[in-house]
């Protein structure tokens, strides 16, 4: 599982942004997104690195929690 915080997610729409890009990214992802804490969890992907580029590319600061 990789985590992300990215402080920067506010609302819907961020999370909706979020998901689609990490689906878009790595198709067979599960996301599972907390709004109220800024979390991002995906499973089912090996890379972080092309995940977090993904995000960034859409405008938001994800930072990787190990």
């Amino acid at each position: 599982m990789i985590e992300f915080e990215v402080k920067d997610m506010t609302c819907g729409h961020c999370v909706d942004t979020i998901t689609r890009v990490v689906k878009e990214t790595a198709p067979t992802a599960c996301v599972d997104i907390d709004l109220s804490t800024h979390w991002v969890r995906i499973d089912g992907v090996s890379s972080s690195d092309v995940i977090e580029r993904a995000i960034r590319e859409v405008g938001y600061t994800p930072v990787l929690k190990s």
